[in-house]
């Protein structure tokens, strides 16, 4: 605890799990300060946080409703809060022009357009699949993070956008810096707005010269009924939201439910085997376990823990707290996914039979990620492939050797050193 009484979250994440259960013993709202001392109110529940999201009262849009927005430059160590609040895409709007964003956004990310990309995800799979094989021949310990849960968004992602692959390396360190709040330091920041600039004024540069069959392209072109399209800053900031969230959470996605399984080989042997059962609520069952595989990985374990920020518009009184007008809020998704009142007593048990297919890790509402269904697609590739391939996959290490990414946003291993038992 800092000496203002608020609860200050690890900037490097590591334990999210027992971090929320001591904040949900606090209260369903907390106090709390992020990476560099930025003060913000953290829900500790699942129909808290449900609340909060869904709540009009509560906007996304610093520039006009954080009271602290005109304080962010005399602060060096918050700057690595532009990346988030800073920027103008769907993430930081609110009303009519989050509205207007996703409307121009949307139909770049229809069910039929992404249910067109499975040969291609299918695809790729299949070739990562051997790529590992043979890096694993003869026992050798693989990093199946590395190997397989992280090029199979990434050359996704790339190919849709149009990335070419002088840029490609250069794309992923950006997000991966802006995920890192190890390091709240100015540098960092700095680092982080320049890239964005460069790498991604770059992609625009490139496909306006180079123009294809890409959702770079389609969104430098996009135009709704009434002529209105991105401005500049709205593009550069936008390709930064849609690559990002579907390369970087995707792979911890992946990484995570692999993780959860090789953990609990009991559960692994049933959705495997194809002996699932029926899960609580109504869940899939049989050989479709797969879906609860996923939907129990994001609540248990959700690729993003944590996102800032949300304001209040007006004073708010939630859970019996009250929020003042223009405070910071985090949303915060691990903590929901784990809370015993929701979920019973064994929320933070891994059951992939548990049908917890309401929890909030894509969102909810007019805030549900447009990318959900292709983060879903791949991941419902990846897993059966992975797995069928190599049914006596296991971790390399003991599980309490894995490491968190160094982040409070993020929620993910840095590396899963398996052997694939052939």
């Amino acid at each position: 605890m800092t000496v203002s009484g608020r609860i200050a979250l690890d900037p490097f994440g590591a334990d999210i799990r027992a971090e929320s259960a001591r904040l949900r013993a606090l209260g369903p709202v907390v106090p709390v300060e992020l990476p560099g001392g930025i003060p913000a109110w953290a829900p500790t529940g699942y129909d808290t946080l449900r609340e909060l999201i869904l709540n009009p009262r509560v906007s996304k849009d610093a520039r006009t409703h954080w009271r602290l927005w005109s304080e962010v430059g005399e602060h060096p160590s918050w700057g690595w809060i532009l990346g988030w609040v800073g920027v103008v895409n769907m993430l930081s709007t609110y009303g009519p022009d989050h509205a207007r964003l996703r409307k121009l956004v949307a139909p770049s990310f229809t069910s039929r357009r992404t249910e067109a990309m499975r040969p291609r995800v299918e695809a790729i799979t299949a070739e990562l699949l051997d790529a590992l094989a043979a890096a694993g021949a003869g026992g050798q310990v693989v990093d199946v993070r590395q190997e397989f849960a992280y090029p199979l968004p990434m050359r996704m992602i790339c190919e849709l956008f149009g990335v070419p692959r002088e840029l490609r390396e250069d794309t992923a360190h950006l997000i991966a810096a802006i995920m890192d709040t190890s390091d709240p330091g100015p540098e960092h920041a700095e680092f982080v707005q320049r890239q964005i600039a460069t790498v991604l004024g770059s992609l625009v540069a490139h496909k306006r010269d180079r123009p294809g069959d890409d959702m770079t392209t389609e969104l430098i072109r996009v135009r709704d009924e009434d002529g209105d399209r991105l401005g500049d800053e709205e593009l550069l900031h936008t390709l930064l939201l849609v690559i990002g969230a579907g390369f970087e959470t995707t792979v911890n996605l992946i990484g995570n439910a692999v993780v959860a399984l090789l953990t609990h080989p009991g559960r692994q042997a049933a959705v495997c085997g194809g002996t699932s059962g029926a899960g609580r609520g109504g869940g899939e069952s049989g050989t479709t376990g797969w879906g609860g595989v996923v939907d129990e990985t994001l609540r248990v374990h959700p690729s993003i823990a944590s996102l800032p920020l949300r304001f209040a518009v007006e004073e708010l009184t939630v859970g019996g707290v009250t929020i003042p007008a223009g405070d910071a809020i985090v949303t915060t998704y691990a903590a929901a996914g784990l809370d015993p009142a929701h979920y019973g007593d064994d929320a933070d048990v891994f059951d992939a039979t548990r049908g917890a297919d309401d929890h909030l890790a894509f969102g909810i509402g007019v805030h549900r990620c447009i990318g959900a269904p292709l983060a879903r697609l791949e991941a419902l590739t990846a897993l059966p492939a992975l797995f069928g391939r190599f049914p006596d996959l296991r971790l390399a290490v003991d599980p309490g050797e894995l490491r968190q990414v160094p982040s409070f946003i993020a929620f993910g291993w840095q590396e899963v050193p398996v052997r694939l038992g052939v």
